[in-house]
């Protein structure tokens, strides 16, 4: 069983049980104890769970790992799907881009275009842009959206946020989600950035999902964007074994493998 396999499946489980002993888990997977260790390792750095003594629990109150700690997973694949995505645009289009880990890794990739509009609720994004401009000429027009603070993230939200966002209209929203799949399309924990991320989706002539594998065939809390309604979903190599990548294909986006 693949590794991205197992993670499903014990996810799983735990939706359905909420807690699980060691020893199920190796018998429910067939898998030994030490594999199963180093997996709920993986998936308590990701939020997805919590170890306990004899197995693990889910952990209702976490969506995703702390961002700073976010920004430090996967790196490489974010990377990837970044230099994927910005072959998607050209000068001159206006964009959405939500706060998440993956967009942030976007901004770097953005550089490499010119006369960009950017509509974002990211004080990150913002600020990394910003930074830019100083050493290397301002590129693109930045607009950052007001609101209130998101607990946890330098980005806004609420009622604010989403009103301002009807205020445009974007060629392409590019969104990082906590998970996408068939049935959910792209989902979020939490409610506030799902609010955003659904304006934006709706204000946005192509939605553009940015997921690494480890959020493929996965679901959340909160739906922001249906699959029949993303155009695109861009994301790493190590997704092509996932069974769950071809059935969001067959719902109708496009896939851009990375």
């Amino acid at each position: 069983m693949l590794q991205e396999e197992r993670y499903q499946r014990i996810c799983a489980l735990l939706e359905t049980f909420k807690s699980l002993s060691t020893e199920r888990i190796s018998g429910e997977l067939g898998i030994s104890r030490e594999t199963v260790r180093r997996d709920v390792i993986a998936l308590e750095a990701m939020g997805r769970l919590r170890r306990v003594h004899g197995g693990v629990v889910l952990d209702s109150a976490r969506s995703e790992a702390p961002f700073v700690e976010r920004l430090k997973v996967r790196a490489k694949e974010k990377q990837a799907i970044a230099r994927a995505a910005v072959k998607l645009l050209q000068p001159g289009h206006t964009l959405f881009l939500d706060a998440g880990s993956t967009t942030l890794a976007l901004t770097e990739e953005l550089l490499t275009l010119s006369g960009l509009t950017i509509v974002t609720n990211s004080m990150d994004i913002a600020v990394r842009m910003a930074q830019a401009g100083e050493s290397m000429g301002q590129r693109h027009e930045v607009i950052v959206l007001g609101g209130r603070l998101a607990p946890g993230i330098a980005a806004t939200c609420g009622e604010t946020t989403v009103s301002e966002i009807q205020r445009y209209r974007a060629d392409f929203a590019l969104l990082s989600p906590v998970a996408v799949d068939a049935h959910n399309g792209a989902t979020s924990f939490d409610h506030g950035e799902a609010g955003v991320a659904r304006a934006m989706a709706e204000r946005a002539a192509h939605r553009v999902i940015l997921a690494d594998h480890s959020k493929i065939g996965e679901s959340s809390r909160v739906s922001y964007c249906p699959v029949g309604s993303i155009d695109t979903l861009v994301t790493d190599g190590r997704a092509r074994k996932l069974s769950a990548l071809a059935e969001i294909e067959k719902a109708g986006p496009e896939v851009v493998v990375a």
